[in-house]
């Protein structure tokens, strides 16, 4: 089973956790838009959507799935979203799609977290995928120099990237990351900083993975 198929599957996979009359965050990237495309067939049962960029509204929207802004909400049943890397305790690194401040965003107004990947996403240590950190354009340069101080990673900004809220992408690579969540609030700590990639203070509450062998399941542990 290559990486699409196992991602297919855990995306087909998280229809067991929509029931009618949710509202079901919806994430971003390749794993999310197999779930999109597989959450066509309950669209007349799901009460509305909240998605994460709008390239996942539009793909909700072209399949005829109702889509909300969050605040006319109050907040999401379930919210299904990828990961770039996720540990067995459920912390991740996501942002490749330079979504993660909407992400973050969704994911701490959900109820419960879903999380599905494929195989090659699980690690034992968070960091071989670099990590990103939206900025404030003007505090680029700012940002870069105390993330090299307080990481010990080199900072790169993407090219040609801005997202959906009109900021910058610093990619930070060379990181081994020990202790998830407090890195996660020091980095938040920097002026400048609007995210980072870092989902540990608000883990997945389940992570479907596709692998060869069919869809696992792991649950955050108590």
């Amino acid at each position: 089973m290559d990486a699409n198929a196992q991602k297919k599957a855990a995306a087909e996979a998280a229809l067991q956790f929509i029931d009618d009359d949710m509202t079901v965050g919806v994430g971003t990237g390749s794993t999310v838009n197999f779930f999109i495309d597989a959450l066509a067939s309950k669209r007349a049962r799901v009460k509305t959507t909240v998605a994460s960029s709008e390239a996942s509204a539009q793909r909700l929207r072209a399949l005829r799935i109702p889509v909300s802004e969050l605040n006319d909400t109050d907040g999401c049943d379930v919210y299904v979203d990828g990961a770039d890397e996720v540990t067995e305790h459920l912390a991740m690194i996501k942002g490749g799609g330079a979504a993660l401040t909407r992400e973050k965003i969704v994911a701490a107004a959900s109820r419960r977290f879903v999380c599905i990947a494929d195989a090659s996403k699980l690690v034992g240590v968070l960091g071989r995928f670099p990590l990103p950190v939206e900025v404030i354009p003007m505090a680029r340069s700012f940002v870069a120099r105390q993330l090299v101080k307080l990481t010990g990673g080199v900072p790169e900004l993407r090219a040609g990237v801005t997202t959906d809220n009109g900021n910058l992408v610093i990619d930070v690579r060379g990181l081994s990351i020990l202790k998830p969540m407090e890195l996660e609030a020091d980095i938040g700590l920097i002026a400048g900083v609007v995210e980072n990639g870092i989902f540990a203070r608000r883990p997945a509450d389940v992570l479907l993975l596709g692998t060869d062998q069919g869809v696992r399941t792991i649950n955050r542990p108590k």
